[in-house]
């Protein structure tokens, strides 16, 4: 079986200093993982040539197969080309076909090609050129002492484009299949889901298991790599079956699921509604529970309480006020109960706490109860996530999500 190795470099200093988010690299690597190309590493790398040369000749040393991304363009700092010459020890010559394209481009569009624009005309005798249909920037597609360079333009529609139609139909792809699946956690840590797992899944190469850390909690993905999906498929099977066992607890979806489509389908299955009362979280579970299409089926509605007069509207007792505080158990249960009231819906979902920098009611910044209230169903959670401001109120909101989610499953 053919194993290609990839790396990716990204060209550019507007890319190293953060000022345009790279989005053809993440797009490169899903391309490649999809058609079972091993991607090892990927770079940033600024507008200096002897910077590039450097990392072109690094990624060469290591890998089948280089797609850069970038530095196509007519200016000074455009040095892609360069780059690829040098490394080379080629010359780059301007070729008359592709000059005279560019130059029809122009003249289409009622303008005269600046001179600045001949390099987009350049080729090496290794390459050869591709052609983009919507810019003015040719890709080099290169073969040299059995190894790949292909070179895309930066703009996203182009690469894509480009990619699709001219880099795909000229690589020899591995025969081979990768099949692949995540699952979603949520209530769990990365080290514990390792511990879970065991030695022998989390150091297992084929299919591998490999956990991320991510906002909205821990995935856990499966791949298998075979001569046929099918066969992928089986090879995944037994793993993804222990992984289930171990820790289907804390699975709430896979893939392209998210916790609002999840809590979506199990209430609209019921034919049930949500309404939301906040007042740590100031919105951001409403935001998350719309974020599924059709939300208006199973969200209710949502307030957001964050004086105790006006929590006090929304069903939170002068007596718990003066008992327990607004940022307790009970507040917490009384505030679910009033967003149930106040919207019609079967269940109620609330949040208090503190979100800081100061203490409030002697409890410290990061504590925070959530109250879920729903047909025959009460519970409360207390939280403990110390952080800044924002980070606590994600925390709450993501926490409030997940106690709903495990109340629907059990209610």
């Amino acid at each position: 079986m053919l194993t290609l190795i990839a790396e990716i470099i990204s060209v550019g200093t507007e890319l190293l200093l953060g000022e345009i988010l790279d989005t053809n690299a993440p797009y490169l690597a899903t391309e490649l993982k999809q058609r079972g190309v091993r991607l090892y590493n990927k770079s940033t790398v600024g507008d200096n040539l002897e910077r590039l040369c450097a990392a072109l000749e690094g990624a060469l040393s290591r890998a089948d197969l280089v797609i850069l991304g970038g530095g196509l363009g007519p200016t000074d700092d455009d040095l892609t080309r360069e780059a690829i010459a040098a490394v080379l020890g080629e010359t780059p010559e301007v070729d008359s076909e592709l000059l005279a394209h560019l130059e029809g481009l122009f003249s289409s569009r009622g303008r005269v090609m600046p001179l600045t624009n001949r390099k987009q005309a350049w080729l090496i005798p290794s390459a050869e050129s591709l052609p983009n249909p919507i810019g003015t920037a040719p890709g080099w597609f290169v073969r040299t002492q059995g190894k790949v360079i292909v070179a895309l333009p930066g703009p996203p529609h182009e690469m894509q484009r480009m990619w699709t139609e001219q880099v795909l139909p000229r690589l020899q792809l591995p025969e081979s299949a990768l099949f692949h699946v995540t699952y979603h956690t949520l209530g769990i840590g990365e080290s514990n889901i390792a511990e879970l797992l065991g030695a022998e899944l989390t150091q297992s190469a084929n299919p591998s298991v490999a956990t991320y850390a991510r906002a909205h909690g821990v995935d856990v993905r499966v791949a298998a790599s075979a001569a046929t999906l099918e066969q992928a498929r089986a090879l995944a099977q037994p793993v993804q079956a222990q992984l289930e066992r171990v820790l289907g607890a804390f699975v709430y979806g896979t893939d392209r699921d998210t916790l609002a489509s999840v809590i979506e389908s199990l209430l609209s299955a019921r034919g049930q509604t949500v309404a939301t009362v906040e007042s740590i979280t100031g919105g951001l579970v409403a935001d998350r529970l719309t974020d599924a299409p059709g939300a208006s089926t199973h969200f209710a509605g949502g307030a957001v309480a964050y004086t105790n007069a006006v929590k006090l509207g929304y069903g939170l007792t002068p007596a718990t006020l003066s008992a327990a505080g607004a940022v307790s158990e009970a507040a917490a249960l009384e505030l679910a109960r009033g967003a149930r009231q106040a919207f019609g819906s079967d269940w109620g979902l609330s949040t208090t706490g503190v979100a800081g920098p100061a203490p409030l009611e002697g409890h410290a910044p990061g504590v925070a109860f959530i109250g879920v209230v729903g047909p025959e169903f009460e519970r409360a959670v207390r939280l403990d996530w110390p952080g800044d401001r924002r980070q606590v109120k994600e925390r709450a909101a993501l926490s409030a999500m997940g106690a709903l989610l495990r109340a629907l499953k059990e209610g």
